[in-house]
């Protein structure tokens, strides 16, 4: 009898345990319900904000496509209408576009490059180094950020004009080679290198040089790589200082040719939009490269480890 109802026993907790078993995953099933309605929900939000801020450049590319007055006839839809595909090459070679780029392109270059590098080593003096009234020259450092272009334009472009660098590269670049806010992300870079590190490199014999090379840099890459990219679209993206300094056109930049083709005839309008959108193409494609660099140096620290 006692075997017997062992044998029951055993039999029952095992069905039971059987029933449990099959019914877990009906009982998780509104969990994960659940979940992937939140998860749809939030790639619906994010699908209205990417619409949203695609919108103005679909709606650009479409004035740039369509013929300027049937367009304005038809009630400037969202569509392109009457597209003219030559638009493009025909706004390179009315502004020149190609001379231009170049010039841009060199001018951005050698700021980018000079900001980089003199970012990194005062980053580097106020990061590692000791020395006299420090925090005070770093403040005041910084505190030039609060100064807009506005209130020193009149002054750098004097001091450009007695140089004789008016229309020169040297105007172009020279008041730019150095900026404050590089300094400041690439030292709060430096200052998350852990102390243990510093410690190593001097039992290893580097000095600052050696230090900065094959230790700090290395591991501050990200912020580093964002603020080449910041640097970047800033020098591209200026127009008021090389407005201020140049007075021929065979040094303007691409940002500055583009307002005589924007102040083009209405039938003719859309070239100055196509020049725009060419403009705009070395941005595009370093944003899309570095996009990885730029999320990760624009975040570093954000999550502590």
């Amino acid at each position: 009898m006692a075997t017997a109802e062992s044998v029951d026993t055993v039999t029952t907790v095992q069905t039971a345990s059987t029933l449990d078993l099959g019914a877990a995953p009906h009982m998780a099933r509104p969990g994960q319900r659940a979940r992937n309605l939140r998860k749809a929900g939030a790639y619906l939000i994010l699908a209205a904000l990417s619409l949203i801020i695609l919108f103005p450049i679909w709606m650009t590319l479409v004035r740039a496509l369509s013929a300027p007055l049937p367009y304005i006839s038809a009630g400037q839809p969202v569509y392109p209408i009457q597209i003219e595909w030559d638009i493009f090459s025909r706004a390179f070679s009315r502004g020149d576009m190609g001379r231009h780029l170049m010039i841009s392109a060199v001018m951005t270059l050698i700021i980018a490059g000079a900001q980089l590098a003199t970012s990194i080593l005062a980053a580097y003096a106020f990061a590692f180094l000791r020395f006299p009234l420090k925090n005070v020259i770093f403040a005041a450092f910084i505190a030039t950020l609060m100064l807009p272009i506005e209130v020193t334009l009149i002054p750098n472009t004097e001091t450009i004009r007695s140089l004789g660098w008016l229309n020169s590269f040297q105007g172009l670049t020279v008041p730019f080679l150095a900026t404050a806010i590089g300094t400041f992300l690439i030292r709060q870079g430096f200052m998350g290198v852990h102390k243990d590190l510093r410690d190593a490199a001097r039992l290893d014999g580097f000095g600052n040089l050696a230090f900065l090379w094959r230790v700090a840099i290395p591991v501050t890459k990200p912020v580093i790589a964002s603020f080449a990219v910041i640097s970047f679209l800033a020098a591209w993206n200026q127009y008021l200082w090389p407005r201020t300094i140049t007075t021929e056109n065979s040094m303007a930049t691409v940002q500055i040719i583009l307002r005589p083709l924007a102040a083009a005839a209405i039938n003719e309008i859309n070239i100055g939009t196509a020049a725009a959108l060419i403009a705009a193409l070395p941005i595009l494609i370093l944003l899309i490269i570095f996009q990885r660099q730029l999320v990760r140096g624009l975040t570093a620290g954000a999550v502590k480890g």
